[in-house]
C-alpha cells in the first residue's frame, strides 16, 4: 500500500537525518567545521523530504476519508431508493377500496363478537331472578354492620396505625378459633353445594 511505503521512506530518512547529526558532532569534535556544516545541510534536506512525505500521507488519509464518506452516501441513497421502490410496489398491491372493505369486515366481526359476549354474560336460571336493587341494599347493610363493629372495638385497637391495603386487594381476615353450631352448619351446607 502507498501509505506503508511512505511510512517506510519516512523512517529511512529519519535515520539518515540522525546519522548526519552524529557525523556533524564527530566533525565538530575533530574541529572540521566545514564538514559539520555540510552534514547539517544534508540533515535539513532529509527533514524537508520527511515533511513532504508527511504531507503526502496526510493527503492520502484525506482522500481515503472522502472516499469512505462518498461510499456511505452512495449506500444510503441506494438503500433509500430500494425502500421507495418497495413501498411503491406495496402500495400498488394494496388498493384503498380493499383496505376499506377489510376494515368494514373487521368492524362487523368485532360487533358480532361483542353481541356474542353480551349474550353469554346475560344471567340465566336462578341468577337471572336476582334483583340488583335488593343485592345493593343487602351490601349496604353489611358495610354498615362492619363499620359499626369496627367502631365498637376497644380503643387500643382503634388507635392502631392504619394498614395500607393495595387497591383491589382485601386483607385476609383471621379465622375465628371457635365456630358456633350455626357456622358449622353453614359451612357444611356450602361444602355440599360446592360454593
Amino acid at each position: 500500500m502507498t501509505l506503508e511505503m511512505l511510512e517506510k521512506k519516512e523512517k529511512v530518512l529519519q535515520k539518515k537525518a540522525s546519522t548526519e547529526v552524529e557525523k556533524a558532532k564527530d566533525f565538530t569534535r575533530a574541529k572540521n567545521k566545514r564538514a559539520a556544516i555540510q552534514c547539517l545541510k544534508r540533515k535539513r534536506l532529509y527533514e524537508q523530504q520527511i515533511e513532504q512525505l508527511g504531507n503526502f500521507q496526510l493527503r492520502i488519509h484525506d482522500q481515503m476519508i472522502m472516499l469512505e464518506g462518498a461510499k456511505a452516501t452512495t449506500e444510503t441513497v441506494d438503500a433509500l431508493r430500494t425502500g421507495a421502490s418497495a413501498m411503491k410496489a406495496m402500495q400498488k398491491a394494496t388498493n384503498i377500496d380493499d383496505v376499506d372493505k377489510t376494515m368494514d369486515e373487521i368492524n362487523e366481526q368485532t360487533e358480532n363478537m361483542k353481541q356474542i359476549q353480551e349474550a353469554l354474560a346475560t344471567p340465566i336460571g336462578a341468577a337471572a331472578d336476582f334483583d340488583e336493587d335488593e343485592l345493593e341494599a343487602e351490601l349496604e347493610e353489611l358495610e354498615g354492620a362492619e363499620l359499626e363493629e369496627q367502631l365498637l372495638q376497644p380503643a387500643t385497637t382503634a388507635l392502631a396505625a392504619p394498614v395500607h391495603v393495595p387497591a383491589g386487594k382485601q386483607p385476609a381476615r383471621p379465622i375465628p378459633q371457635k365456630r358456633t353450631a350455626e357456622e358449622d352448619e353453614l359451612a357444611a351446607l356450602q361444602a355440599e353445594m360446592a360454593l
